[in-house]
Formats: C-alpha cells, structure tokens, sequence
C-alpha cells in the first residue's frame, strides 16, 4: 500500500496529523541527538585540556593549542559534512556514517597515554596535537559533524522548514556541557572518571546518531535527494565578498575568544574555569544569535560592542596593565561578548539558503581554525608580546564598520556616510590609544622575548632608596626575579627570597647545621636563590623555559656569582625528578609559577611524594604560595596532613632586605622539631590549618574554584593605586 492509499484508508484528520507528528518525531529525535553531540564536543575539551596541561609544564599556551586542535577536528567534520551530502546518495551517507560511528566505539575511553608526556624542551605545541589526534581523533571527530549533517537531514525530510535553529540547539549544549565542568564534573570526580563518563555518555550517542541515520534515510525520497545534490554544486554562485565575510567574522570572533582566554590565563592561572567562561560566552552569543534574528539588533550590539572594546583597552592599559582581578575579569569577557554578538549576528543576517548550510558552516569553522592557528601558532613566532589581542580589536571595530556600509545600502547615502565615519573614527581612535599605550609599555622594557610559555620583560629602574638600580625579571604582569645592580649588593637575596623569606629562613637555618649544603628549586627566574650559595654548596636548578635559562645567564649575575656548584637542568621539574636517583637535598624550594598562575600538577599528594623522594630525611620542602587571588595555603596544608608531615607558614611583610617584597611561603618537614628552632620564632611564622572544603588535591583530582579568594579579589578591587611591575 502506498503512502497516498494509506493516509487516505486512515481519513483524513487522521492524514493530516500523520506528518505533523512525523515531523515533530524528527524534530525531537534529531534535536535529542544534536545537543548531546554538542553537548559532548565541549565538554570532552575541559576534560583532555586539564589531564594533559600537567604534562606540558602547565603554560596557558597548553590550551591555546587544544583549542586549535579542536577547531581545527570541527573544520574536518563540517567538511566530512559537506561531502557527504553532496556526493553521496542517502542510503550512502547513512551507511558510511553509521560505519565510522561502530569503529569509533572500539576507540574508547578517552585516556591518554602517558608516553605523550613532554620529555624535552622544545615548544610542545605539535606534540599537543599528535596528541589529542591520538587519543579522541575519530570520536571527536564525528561529534563534530553531527550538527550540520543531522541538520541538512532534517531539512531534505522537512521541506519548507528552517534548520538552522537547531544550530542554536547546538551552542546551547555546547554552552550546557562547559558550564558543567566546573559546576558538576570537576568537584565531584577524578579526571579518570571523567573520561570513562565522557566515554559511555559517547555509546549512548552513537546509538541516536544511528537511528537518526536510519530514519533520515528512511524519509527521503530518491529524487529529491538527487534534487538536493545538485543543488549543493551551485555553492560557489554564492557571491565571493559573502563568502569571504563569512570567514572573516568568524575568525575574528574565534581568535578574540583565544587571545582574551591568553590574557586571563597568563596573569591569573591556565584552569579549566578562565578556560570555560570565555568560550562559554562566545558558545552563548552563537545560541541568541541562531535562535532568532531579532535579538541581534546594530543600533543596540554594534555601540555596546564600542563600549566594550573601549573597556577592555582602559583595562589593559591603565596603569601599567596591572587592573586587578575585579575589574579585568568582567571588561574583558563583557567586551568578548559584544565583539562576539557583532560577528556572529552578521553571519546570522549574511546566512545562505538552507539548501548551503553544510557549505555555510564548513566556512564558518574554516574561519575560526585561521582565528585559533593564528593567535596559538602565529602571535607567538612573530609578536614579542601579547601584541595580538590589541590587534584583533581593532580589526573587529574595522568589521564593524564594514558590515554597517553594506547593510547600510537601504539609507540614503548621507545616513550611510555618517554611521560608518562614526565607526571608523572610531575605530582609528581605539588603535591610536592602544598603539600608544602599547609603545609605552614596551618601551619600558630593555629586553622581551616571548614563546609558547609566555612573555618574559628585563627592565632596569630606580628605586629612589639606598638599594639605586634594580633590574627586574618580569612574566605577565608579576616580578619574578631581581637584582640590585650596585656591586655591593648584587649578591643580596631580593623580593621573595630576602633572608626574612619562607626560603631565606630554610637556608639559613640549614646553613647553621652544616658548612655544606644541597639545594634544589624548581623554578630559575633571575636566579635570585643561588645569592644564597657558598664554597661547598651544591645548587641545581629545573627549569622549563630555554628562555628563562638564557635572561638569567646573559642578563642577571647570581648564577656567575654562585662559589660552590651549580646546575641548571631544561626540562619540566616532575619529569626531570622522576627519572633522577634521590638527590638527598637539604631544601627543595618550589617556585615555578608563570605570571601569577600555578602549574597545578607541582602541588599534588603525587607530586610531594616525589618532592621528599629527593630530599633528606632532615631536610625543608619550601613551597612558594603568593597570589594575589588564590590561597594555596589549605591546599598545601592537606597534602602535608595526609602524608603526616609537618608544616608552617612563613607569612613575610618584606620590611628588611635590599628590594623585597611581601611574600608567602608554606615549610614541610618529616621532622617537627626542626620548626622548634628559634629561627622559625619571628613573627612571620604561623601554624598552617587544613580547610574542610579544600579536599586532597591530586594528579587526578583538583579544583581551583575552590580555593579562589573573593576577600583579596575585594581588597584588590578598593586598592586604587596598584603599583606597576
């Protein structure tokens, strides 16, 4: 019996409700399937992105480069898309795709292996990717393609329906699956559970990816898939400057996404939440503006998006670029927004017919891999500093102004003239500010060199006291090293190592006990800890930054000045312990922070094991612990607590010393009687006190939220006079 003898044996209200509730099956069952793919394609990046960050020194650059990864995967899936609806028949496509789905499943789980570990010191960003390539490729790869090819499906069995609302199901979930790392997955499971969760929630996807494959298949027509082929190969009638403007919006939201993330993450930490709320906010403009057309209005987004901008200069360039916590964090991510909701609500005025839309995205992720290989591959090699952000929003502010001249065609051309002067003064007059602002900056600095771990500044200046010149070491936006450059000083400890330190009083401490002493750091900067060294001393070094190695050579003199032995080992510090015999230190400082952010995986249960592994049985593990928005203390506190150690708080005002500076340090010790010593009576010492919300944090579990201090983000926000680095 044919369709037509069917619906009319069944009457005809029943004929009438039949393809109105085939549509609303459809409609559910590939919406149901679209928002668990997105759903999934955000999450799973948190997920790799923190398991891994550990094995690559903990560099914001880590994730620059899982996101390239991850752009990159989702242009090859729009692209897998694309061809399929346009050369392959229905029943084709359904079997090729349900092929590579049942391939896919013999993948899991998504566990990385540890061989991709980082063992050298060169730029690891290549090895990021072979590395996520190796261990979700297919599986994200075909998450990756289920939006627009379930959408092109459902258009072929729903003619004279639009699809491109599920693209805003999509970026929903997307946005749903971000915002549950750090609320509901982060806090409540290990990182290896996490990958097996992602891992089976993957089954249940391909299950309705397949049955979604099946019934599109079963719905369409020979002819009309025929129809609908040939139609795609019209693609390129589309008119070349559209095409064009596709790519450019979206690669300039997707690299001011990236280049904001770069700036958080490099002066407050590289953690999945300063990872999450910008790509968060970016997913959420993508979801308002595919949901409807009228939430994206010019004469509201376009002036908002100049506010924005404007904030998010002031924040960067204010004084000296050191605008605390308080203020940067919502600029920034309210500027991104606005940029964002301008890019994505042109695409969504510029968008094609449905009968392009795999074609349509295949541009728009094209645009946004060029956006993300340039702000992780490129800025790096060609920008001394984090020149790039500056850049994209003056390239935005320009975008701007031309999608105001061609939608302005309907005015008169007086109208037209006006708003887009407005916009290009505008624009001229944001890159002049940050142009010489920038040139301010920079020439501040004697020396500056970036690379995949960051930006590293030498600057001489005066200090209007006794100590006269002082050449400072900076990362980001906080000192990390210094040397006073009167000979009679030079070998003086400064900053967070002077004498009254949590180190300084380690060292000397130990010095009083034996002539001769071991001292491991993990960490160079200037190098400031080997002023410390004497005649017998043995000093050694792990660092991760070949550059850092080099300043501290050519530009600073503490490892010249250094009498006893000193060692400098490249490579990231676990590693390089790891593969060392027991080195019986008498102090192992851990001081490696980048910026002001911690690499995460030096302050784990495992990673202490490994710390005393290497010390004596008599001997100090100081850990440096400033910052300006976490307390680390309570972390610090716990391990020690759970492998029955010992410790205090060295919590130094940095009143004495030549150039110091306020510090806080954490001492451990097998021995308690070793903190009896009179040494460690000063009133800078305190007893360290475990918080019962701060759990033990290790290789697989740990969670920065909890740790962030809102009562110094507050003071920060009421200190209106932030000295400048």
């Amino acid at each position: 019996m044919s369709v037509g003898e069917q619906l009319t044996e069944i009457g005809p209200v029943e004929a009438a409700e039949a393809p109105v509730a085939e549509s609303r099956a459809a409609r559910w069952l590939f919406g149901a399937t679209i928002f668990l793919s997105a759903f999934l394609l955000f999450l799973v990046q948190p997920i790799l992105g923190k398991i891994i960050l550990p094995w690559f020194g903990g560099s914001a650059g880590v994730w620059a480069a899982c996101l390239l990864y991850f752009q990159a995967s989702l242009l090859v899936g729009y692209a897998y898309a694309h061809c399929l609806r346009r050369y392959l028949s229905s029943r084709r496509q359904m079997q090729v795709h349900i092929l590579l789905l049942a391939v896919s499943i013999a993948l899991l789980p998504i566990l990385p292996s540890p061989s991709w570990r980082n063992l050298g010191s060169a730029d690891p960003a290549i090895r990021i990717l072979g590395l996520l390539a190796a261990t979700v490729g297919l599986p994200y790869l075909l998450v990756c393609t289920t939006s627009p090819l379930i959408q092109s499906w459902y258009a072929a069995i729903t003619p004279g329906q639009s699809a491109y609302r599920f693209y805003a199901l999509s970026n929903l979930g997307s946005m749903l699956g971000l915002i549950s790392f750090p609320v509901l997955v982060e806090p409540r499971l290990t990182s290896h559970s996490q990958a097996w969760g992602w891992s089976g929630a993957y089954v249940v996807f391909v299950v309705l990816c397949a049955m979604a494959a099946w019934y599109g298949w079963k719905r369409q027509q020979t002819t009309e898939d025929g129809q609908s082929r040939e139609e795609l190969r019209l693609d390129w009638k589309q008119p070349f400057t559209t095409q064009v403007l596709w790519v450019a919006l979206a690669a300039c939201g997707a690299a001011m996404m990236m280049a904001v993330t770069n700036y958080l993450s490099q002066n407050i930490a590289p953690i999945p939440l300063l990872w999450i709320l910008p790509l968060g906010l970016y997913l959420f403009s993508f979801v308002l503006c595919f949901d409807t057309e009228r939430i994206y209005k010019r004469v509201i987004w376009i002036p908002a998006m100049m506010i924005g901008l404007s904030a998010m200069a002031f924040v960067m360039f204010h004084n000296g670029g050191t605008t605390n916590l308080g203020r940067s964090v919502p600029a920034m991510l309210a500027g991104l927004f606005c940029c964002c909701m301008v890019c994505h609500g042109e695409l969504t005025r510029n968008k094609p017919p449905t009968r392009f839309l795999t074609y349509f995205y295949l541009l728009v992720s094209a645009g946004g891999v060029l956006g993300g290989f340039f702000v992780a591959i490129v800025a790096p090699h060609i920008f001394k500093s984090f020149a790039e952000l500056p850049i994209l929003m003056a390239i935005c502010a320009a975008l701007a102004a031309v999608m105001a001249w061609k939608a302005g065609r309907e005015l008169y051309v007086v109208g037209r003239v006006m708003i887009c002067a407005a916009l290009l003064s505008f624009t001229v007059g944001l890159s002049a500010y940050m142009a010489i602002h920038k040139h301010r900056m920079d020439r501040k600095y004697d020396f500056q060199v970036r690379n995949f771990y960051g930006v590293l500044q030498v600057r001489d200046l005066e200090t209007g006291d006794e100590d006269g010149r002082v050449r400072s070491l900076i990362h980001g936006i906080i000192e990390h090293g210094a040397q006073v450059l009167d000979p009679n000083l030079r070998r003086e400890p400064t900053l967070y190592y002077i004498r009254t330190s949590g180190v300084g009083l380690a060292i000397e401490y130990l010095k009083a006990r034996s002539h001769h002493i071991r001292v491991g750091t993990i960490g160079l900067g200037a190098g400031v800890v080997a002023s410390y060294c004497r005649v017998g001393d043995v000093y050694r070094f792990y660092e991760i930054n070949p550059e850092v190695v080099k300043i501290a050579n050519s530009r600073f003199t503490f490892l010249e000045d250094c009498r006893g032995k000193l060692d400098v080992l490249l490579g990231d510090a676990r590693l390089t312990l790891e593969k060392q015999e027991p080195q019986d230190f008498d102090l192992l400082a851990v001081d490696a922070f980048s910026g002001d952010a911690i690499p995460v995986h030096l302050i784990t249960r495992e990673a202490f094991v490994e710390y005393f592994r290497h010390l004596d049985s008599n001997g100090i593990l100081a850990i440096h612990v400033s910052n300006k928005y976490l307390d680390l203390v309570p972390v610090v506190a716990r391990i020690a607590e759970n492998l029955g150690k010992h410790a205090i708080g060295v919590y130094d005002t940095g009143l004495d010393g030549s150039y110091p500076s306020d510090s806080d340090w954490v001492l451990v010790a097998n021995n308690a009687e070793i903190f009896d010593d009179k040494i460690f009576e000063a009133d800078s010492v305190e007893p360290v006190k475990t918080v019962s919300k701060v759990p033990l944090w290790t290789d697989n579990y740990s969670n920065v939220l909890q740790i962030l201090d809102l009562k110094r983000v507050t003071a920060k926000d009421d200190d209106e006079n932030d000295e400048e680095p």
